[in-house]
């Protein structure tokens, strides 16, 4: 199943003989399985090449292994396969390594298709699928849960650490909201899956958790630990069941489909079926797998069960009947994993190895260091004896009958003709209560040869050779038996016939029925008489001989001999000797060779004590490797040894234990520090490591391991050892010193925090100074937190009201936002940073917190059904189905998560249409969320992949209203086409740093590649930007004004349904109102009925505006000479005065105040037409003005001598300050940010200057001159002195005849209609209505200034 974690080799089982790896093995039935072998783990480098195998299907049950052979081969992990999983879809599967990725694989293809995921700092133990395939989670040796993105590859949670033990199992909710994680510390941890909030954590167990598994249904999780399975209510984390399921170590705990039943498999060899609701036992438990089961899986029809184990077969159970499903599927190696894929393939998961050098090596290493327990290959032996020089022809027999000989336990030799009470009573050395017992078996029964034979054996060992002579020759004069010439063959060693005591031993093989064991049993006995007769080196020459002739085949009992008589002559001194032959007797013993019933005749014919020998030979390695300052090994091998004698260990034992520890802990800290001052982290910490394992108290090896952990950045193990120290010694300041530097690491800062929250408590009542100098540099939470909250309310000030969660696909208001940060792993990460840092600083704060809400926003042209805000609300976008434009929000979503950005903005979904308050406060503020924006994506839909230069200008998007601000606003844009490729296959981080992009923005908008990069908004230009809007449609014809809101930095109501002319006369009326910029009064076509000085359309402002020649400096000054010859200054310095006291223009209610210079219209005559025209034109006459001719829609009254009309028309010249020819302060403020270096670098130029000029002269220049104009009088008469009747302020008459100049130039007027009230109505024209003055005399009578009130 999909969401069942799949586990790996069995961390305690270190007592396994490694293997060597081989062929691929056999299965015989039609079922999909996932098999994965383990790993030789102590061979040294030889870690290979993971390979997956897949596996064909059979035709039967029955079919002969031969036949099913692999169909697929995976390779790619550096390391081995630890952990697997199926994807739902049957045709993918991820496997966890211990070269610390995940990877994924196509099963169909044989080809990896996602990975290498990195992330873990140790072994991947565990892993498991979302059941929507979309999420990948893993569990590690470093303690820490990951959870993956498949589709992006990337880490979407984590590492989250709660758990203080490696994470040997994890487990998906069927819904995929939930994770569940047991640990070998004991407990199971309940995650959200999408925030990585711990849900619960469920203590009870007394063991390490090696199996977590959901109910289909989602409200009960089970666990499996040593001996029991607990089940849990998921809601609110109550134990409902706890069953005394196995008398070991659950492996695996699985659910059948319906949830009725929980399935159980356990080292104990059994696999169980339980009750779910009661924790009643179902049925007989499944038997057969002869050693550990260590892997169980079920199918999705919940009709079988597959279980792995250490017996190297994978076998399948039914579920109804609990019987095998055909035949056992052997491996060579040790299988450790087993799953069964929906869509019915096999899978097989080998380690392989890189060279076949290593193998080879691997296979000496093997030949010498380990004893396997195989079959005997024989061969024929020469065993003359070399005192006697006979021949010892019985012991020559056939190598065929020796093949396929086990160890057969009913052999005679075995089955030492007497009871059990005084078997027992030889092997325990009770030698006189086995003499008693058989000498009362004797009385009752003289004829019993055996009880001799026995009796004369005992009496040998207590070297009583006389005795022990005469039974044996009892025994056999009653009946010759195998036992009865052995035990004579004895005794005459001890009383040193050799020869005769040959002889017997050769009449000894006549009895043996050339069984090859007995032979081989008897030739070693023959030695240790040998031996014990003190003809040492011959016996040593004979079991070396034997030995020898079975090097390839290897025979446990010559081993064992060999190494006794090493020991026992005393031959095995030095220490590079020892060092070489103890460790393959102790790897043998650790096997189980103290319960080979062959070696007991060894213990009741000569006494040997093989549990004293096993514990000498283990005390002398363990100081071997002291003494060779093997540590580590030392360590180990005493570990091993206590955990063997644990029981039975006597006081010697314990006494030996404890000395050897006292003298490795004076070598550990010292091997540690040295290794510390190499750098060797690694090597400092095995260790420490090693010494805390026989020192738990010793404060100094934590607080070594805890800075070599630091050193390492492996922070949850270096906290965890400063808290030891702590708890050792919570006086000292040197835990709390070692802790400061370990939590910053610690992703669990929920925990981190605490414990500092304790530390600062602990310290405030501390005595010890160093520690109060150490409190001095932490700051209290509660300030850090109170300037964490003041810091958020910059950034939301300016972000948009909704904004959805790129992590978990939620759409959230700004106190979801707040909760999700202050429930984050930055927040906590900041929170304990400020703590931990004295004095307080903000700017940090403010940085951090400015970066988590950071915000993307999309631009794009509305498609149809776009999903609207109801649609997306309390769901999660990444689950929708992805149709239509769905896909485009869940796109824009991922690269914005991608981006390493929490949240995005959609216009279609973040905005709530139906409230008008939200509606209006987001059309106002929507230019300051562009602006304040960390990314822009414009999405062009209709910009086909590949395509080069010209579809973003021909995009209907650079078509719309409202994509001007959203692309003005932004300081990043990225643009994308269709299928969200970079436009132009820029991969640049911002494309307004793109000369082609902005120039091809550039020609297509009209708008200055300048403004593009570096747009401010205002009303400044206003002309220009209404032009750029000119040519924009929108679907709601108010938007085309609503849409400018932003650029003008202009609030106003938000009015859905009134008309276009209506929004856009009160965007207009409030410019002009605000600023006094009447640029906006220049346009050409029809007029609105908001105001006649408005246009009705945007598009009115399409031709360009209404200019004044360009007068060059010299032009002005040759006029200004030529006025001086007039003598009219004082009508020249009236009229400036005059105009420099106008009022700035007010727009107000539709009306509006318009200061002007008017010249009346004196005439009005219509040109001739077909009399079907819808445009007319005049020819117009004015005072003072030349003769101009003005088109226009309007039927104006003619002028009659006969008949003066009443009504009356202007000509006027609209009045701004600017016309002054004064500098303005917004002008030049504005010129001057824009010429900045920084934004003429950015459009791939620098600033021009004179050779001897800084660069940014020209902005200082024209701020001087600013400064020198606001200096001068404005708005009042200029002073003059008059002497003799002549003004003598030269400067302000040259500044009237400078404006006289200006004056006497073309100028954009406007006509006027004189209405009843008074007021006036603006003529719309088709053109442009441009004006002159008659000459410079009529400049001069330019007397009638006045304000116009316009309807």
């Amino acid at each position: 199943m999909s969401n069942t974690t799949h586990h790996t080799q069995d961390p305690q089982r270190n007592d396994i003989p490694n293997v060597r790896p081989s062929s691929t093995s056999n299965a015989t039935d039609r079922l999909s399985l996932l098999l994965g072998q383990r790993e030789m783990s102590e061979v040294p480098d030889a870690a290979g090449n993971a390979n997956l195998t897949l596996r064909g299907q059979p035709t039967s049950a029955q079919t002969t292994r031969s036949r099913l052979k692999p169909t697929q081969m995976m390779q790619g992990h550096t390391d081995i396969v630890r952990a697997s999983a199926f994807f739902k879809d049957g045709r993918r599967v991820v496997t966890g390594s211990n070269d610390e990725t995940l990877r994924i694989w196509d099963v169909e293809k044989g080809e990896l298709v996602g990975g290498p995921f990195k992330g873990h700092k140790g072994s991947v133990l565990s892993v498991a699928v979302s059941p929507d395939d979309r999420r990948i989670a893993s569990g590690g040796k470093d303690r820490t849960i990951i959870i993956w993105d498949v589709e992006s590859k990337q880490m979407v949670l984590g590492p989250l650490v709660k758990q203080r033990g490696a994470v040997w199992s994890v487990c998906f909710s069927p819904d995929g909201k939930r994770l569940a994680s047991g640990s070998r510390d004991q407990t199971v941890v309940v995650w959200d899956a999408e925030t990585g909030v711990v849900l619960a954590t469920l203590q009870g167990h007394r063991d390490w958790v090696s199996s977590v598994a959901f109910s289909p249904d989602g409200l009960k999780l089970a666990s499996g630990s040593f001996g029991t399975i607990q089940v849990w209510r998921t809601d609110n984390a109550e134990l409902l069941l706890e069953i005394n399921a196995h008398q070991h170590l659950v492996r695996s705990v699985v659910w059948s489909p319906d949830g009725q039943q929980l399935v159980s498999a356990s080292r104990d060899k059994t696999i169980n079926f339980w009750n779910s609701s009661n924790g009643d036992q179902i049925g007989q438990p499944c038997t057969g797998h002869t050693e550990y089961i260590i892997s169980l899986a079920i199918s999705s029809d919940g009709s079988f069960i597959a279980t792995a184990s250490d017996d190297k077969t994978v076998r399948l159970w039914s579920t109804e009947t609990h019987q095998h499903i055909g035949e056992p599927l052997d491996h060579t190696n040790l299988v450790f994993c087993v799953t069964i894929s929906p869509n019915g393939e096999l899978l097989d998961i080998v380690e392989q190895w890189k060279a076949e050098k290593r193998i080879k090596d691997y296979e000496e290493v093997q030949r010498r260091l380990l004893l396997t327990l195989g079959d005997i290959q024989p061969r024929s032996h020469d065993t003359n004896d070399e005192l006697s020089g006979k021949p010892d022809t019985a012991s020559d027999h056939s190598s065929q009958s020796h093949q396929g000989s086990g160890c057969d336990e009913n052999h005679s030799l075995f089955d030492i003709p007497t009871n059990t009470t005084v078997r027992n009573a030889c092997i325990t050395g009770d030698l006189h209560i086995a003499e008693e017992l058989l000498t009362q078996e004797i009385n009752a029964d003289g004829n019993n040869h055996g009880s001799y034979a026995i009796r004369s054996v005992a009496r040998a060992r207590n070297s009583e050779w006389d005795k022990a002579l005469h039974d044996s020759f009892t025994s056999i004069a009653i009946q010759p038996s195998l036992f009865g010439y052995i035990s004579k063959g004895i005794a005459l060693c001890g009383s040193e016939r050799l020869v005769d005591a040959m002889e017997a031993f050769d009449l000894a093989c006549i009895y043996s029925d050339r069984h090859p064991i007995t032979v081989d049993l008897l030739l070693l006995i023959k030695a240790v008489a040998l031996f014990n007769a003190n003809y040492h080196d011959e016996a040593r020459r004979r079991v070396q001989g034997l030995v020898t002739a079975y090097q390839h085949s290897d025979t446990l009992s010559c081993r064992v001999v060999n190494k006794w008589l090493s020991k026992t002559g005393g031959t095995v001194k030095r220490a590079d000797r020892l060092n070489e032959c103890i460790p393959c007797v102790t790897d043998f013993f650790s096997c189980g060779a103290l319960f080979e019933p062959r070696l007991k005749i060894f213990t009741v014919l000569f006494g040997w004590d093989l549990d004293s020998l096993w514990q000498t030979v283990n005390q002398r390695r363990c100081e071997v490797f002291l003494r060779a300052d093997r540590l580590i090994e030392a360590v180990q091998s005493h570990q091993y040894m206590m955990r063997i004698i644990e029981e039975d260990a006597k006081d010697s034992d314990l006494k030996w234990s404890t000395a050897f520890k006292q003298n490795c802990a004076a070598r550990y800290a010292e091997k540690g520090d040295n290794a510390t001052a190499e750098s060797d982290f690694e090597r400092a910490i095995e260790l420490y490591s090693a010494g805390i394992e026989l020192d738990p108290s010793c404060q100094s090896l934590f607080a070594r391991r805890s800075k070599a952990n630091l050193e390492r950045q492996l922070y949850v193990e270096a906290l965890y050892d400063a808290e030891r120290v702590i708890a050792l010694n919570p006086t000292s300041y040197l835990g709390y010193e070692l802790k400061d530097p370990a939590l910053p690491g610690v992703h669990c800062y929920d925990d981190a925090i605490e414990a500092f929250k304790t530390l600062l408590s602990k310290m405030d009542d501390a005595s010890d100074t160093r520690i109060q100098k150490l409190c001095q540099q932490y700051v209290n939470p509660a300030e850090v937190e109170d300037a964490i909250r003041r810091a958020i309310h910059a950034p939301l000030e300016n972000a948009p009201l909704r904004l959805i969660n790129t992590s978990t696909g939620h759409l959230c208001d700004r106190e979801a936002q707040k909760n999700a940060f202050m429930n984050s792993i930055e927040y906590k990460e900041l929170l304990y940073s400020s703590m931990t840092h004295a004095p307080l600083q903000m700017k940090p704060i403010e940085e951090a917190v400015a970066k988590y809400f950071s915000w993307v926003m999309l631009s794009h042209r509305w498609e149809s059904e776009e999903p609207l805000l109801h649609d997306i609300q309390g769901k999660v976008v990444y689950d929708l189905e992805a149709v239509g434009t769905m896909v485009k929000l869940q796109t824009f979503c991922k690269l914005a998560r991608d981006a390493g950005h929490h949240w995005a903005w959609s216009d279609t979904c973040c905005i709530d249409q139906k409230s008008n308050v939200e509606l209006q406060e987001s059309v106002n503020s929507m230019f300051v969320w562009y602006r304040h924006s960390a990314l822009t994506i414009v999405y062009l839909a209709d910009a086909p992949p590949l395509t080069k230069s010209g579809a973003l200008a021909s995009s209907v998007w650079n078509t719309r209203g409202w994509t001007v601000q959203e692309f003005l606003a932004p300081n990043i844009v990225l643009f994308y086409r269709a299928d969200w490729t970079p436009y132009l296959d820029d991969h640049s981080s911002n494309h307004k740093g793109s000369v082609a992009i902005m120039q091809e923005l550039q020609d297509s908008t009209g708008i200055d590649a300048q403004a593009l990069v570096a747009f401010r908004p205002g009303m400044t230009g206003a002309r220009e930007k209404l032009q750029w809007a000119s040519n924009r449609v929108t679907t709601l014809q108010e938007d085309i004004a609503y849409s400018l809101f932003g650029i003008f930095g202009i609030h106003l109501p938000v009015i859905y349904g009134e008309k276009r002319q209506n929004a856009l006369g009160r965007l207009l009326q409030e410019i002009v109102a605000q600023s006094g910029d009447i640029t906006a009064l220049d346009w050409v076509g029809k007029s609105s009925e908001f105001n006649s000085c408005l246009p009705a359309s945007i598009s009115s402002y399409k031709s360009p505006p209404c200019t004044s020649p360009f007068l060059s400096e010299d032009q002005i000054q040759m006029s200004v000479l030529s006025l001086q010859n007039v003598t009219a200054v004082d009508l020249d310095l009236a009229l400036y005065t005059r105009l420099a006291n106008l009022s700035p223009p007010r727009f107000a209610n539709c009306r509006l105040q318009l200061p002007c210079i008017a010249f009346l219209v004196t005439g009005v005559s219509r040109r001739g037409g077909q009399g079907q025209e819808t445009c007319f034109t005049y020819d117009v006459k004015a005072d003072g003005l030349d003769d101009l001719l003005i088109t226009t829609e309007e039927k104006l009254i003619q002028f009659w001598p006969a008949r003066p009309t009443a009504r009356t028309f202007l000509l006027i010249r609209p009045w701004h300050h600017h016309d002054l020819g004064l500098p303005d302060f917004a002008d030049e403020m504005q010129s001057m940010y824009e010429s900045g270096p920084a934004l003429d670098e950015s459009l791939g130029s620098s600033p021009q200057a004179g050779d001897n000029e800084p660069a940014n002269s020209m902005s200082r220049s024209r701020a001087s001159k600013l400064i020198g104009g606001l200096g001068q009088p404005f708005g009042a008469r200029l002073p003059a002195q008059q002497h003799g009747g002549t003004y003598t302020d030269l400067e302000s008459h040259s500044r009237a005849l400078r404006l006289i100049v200006r004056l006497g130039q073309p100028f954009g007027a406007l006509l006027l209609a004189q209405q009843h009230g008074g007021e006036y109505k603006r003529i719309a024209s088709d053109n442009n209505i441009i004006a002159r003055v008659r000459d410079m005399a009529a400049v001069r009578d330019m007397m009638d200034v006045r304000t116009v009130e316009i309807l």
